[in-house]
């Protein structure tokens, strides 16, 4: 739905026209993964595809949704929000709802609101549709009611909203890149300091492109894997005796672990962070092509040491290895969802369709293929 049909959309649920519309955009992760929440390094991109919300104050605290993918709206009550509280927002609601409830929380004056929310990022991809919705709303509120966040800030409360309200424990990641990702440039992102950078990524220039291989398998954050693997790397943590696995300088610091499951989990962290550094000072260098195989190591060792991937990521990374690409990695969460492959800008298409063979083949269901744009942040 284009910006004038959400607007026709606004009109017809809540009567007159919206204040204004505000928009955040999905990402993917170049590389550096489930590093976040270990204090560690990350490199994202924004994607062209956004989530809109159109957005109108209201007199009273109450809090109207309406999304166009969703077949019921809802309602609540801003002074009765508390996260887990009997007839709680659930489902997609509760990702705005939670954003509503934040921003109070910190101290914001946040009244009333009707909000529609259309766009295009893929659900249940690993492209962080849900931050982008968490986004959008913030910067909705943020706007409509005059509160002076700067991107970061309304980042940070974004993650407050899915860790607290939603149950969720990602890292910080996800909303930092929706919120401060720029065009032609990946955010170089240290999710202890905060301190962030762009670098460029220009793929176009360098006659490169970024396939997206979205697999169509979905994935639940919620379902308890992620969560898994975080108390497991801050188990692993404490077992070495540091404040993160951010901290570890070597894999051999790692043989203290006796427990198998858990030096693997730490392994990738210790491995992945390495591997964000090394990939940041090749992209200061230009050198672009020399990435890829970074991006396949990554890969390997989200499938064999922290075990988030599955049949059919790990064959849309083979089918595009195999076809020419020059590194191929599953990007998000895992469990499903996305994989991305560096390829020249010449052998694009017989990648796309290698892949599409490879799929047909294994008996899954078509992947959807789309080239990634390094775009700009919530507006």
């Amino acid at each position: 739905m284009g910006e004038y049909e959400g607007a026709a959309a606004f009109a017809r649920h809540f009567g007159g026209a919206a204040e204004g519309v505000w928009s955040a955009p999905g990402r993917v992760n170049f590389i550096g993964e489930h590093t976040d929440y270990n204090d560690g390094f990350v490199l994202p991109i924004a994607l062209p595809h956004r989530t809109r919300v159109h957005a109108r104050r209201r007199a009273d605290d109450a809090l109207h949704l309406v999304s166009t993918a969703a077949p019921a709206p809802a309602s609540y009550d801003l002074t009765a929000l508390r996260p887990g509280a009997a007839g709680a927002p659930g489902g997609w609601s509760a990702y705005a709802a939670g954003v509503a409830w934040a921003l109070r929380g910190a101290g914001h004056r946040v009244g009333g609101a009707e909000l529609l929310i259309d766009g295009d990022v893929p659900p249940g991809a690993g492209l962080s549709s849900s931050a982008a919705l968490e986004c959008a709303v913030a910067t909705a509120l943020r706007a409509l009611y005059g509160i002076a966040l700067t991107a970061p800030e309304t980042a940070l409360l974004a993650q407050r909203a899915e860790n607290a309200f939603v149950g969720v424990p990602c890292g910080v990641m996800d909303q930092m890149a929706s919120m401060c990702c720029t065009p032609g440039h990946a955010l170089f992102l240290d999710t202890r300091s905060l301190a962030l950078a762009q670098e460029p990524l220009d793929l176009a220039a360098a006659g490169l492109r970024l396939l997206v291989i979205d697999t169509g398998t979905k994935h639940a954050l919620a379902d308890g894997e992620y969560a898994a693997r975080r108390r497991e790397c801050e188990l692993a943590a404490v077992l070495i005796g540091v404040d993160a696995l951010r901290d570890i300088e070597s894999v051999a610091q790692l043989n203290v672990l006796h427990d198998p499951v858990l030096r693997a989990r730490a392994r990738h962290v210790v491995t992945e962070n390495a591997r964000v550094l090394r990939t940041v000072r090749l992209l200061r260098s230009h050198r672009l092509r020399e990435t890829g195989p970074l991006l396949t190591a990554s890969h390997l060792s989200l499938r064999d040491d922290f075990a988030v991937s599955c049949p059919e990521l790990d064959l849309a990374v083979e089918a595009a290895l195999a076809a020419g690409a020059l590194g191929a990695r599953m990007t998000g969460g895992g469990f499903g969802g996305s994989a991305i492959a560096l390829v020249e800008a010449a052998g694009a298409g017989a990648v796309s369709a290698a892949v599409l063979r490879a799929f047909a083949a294994a008996g899954f269901g078509a992947p959807r293929l789309f080239e990634a744009v390094p775009s700009a942040g919530a507006s």
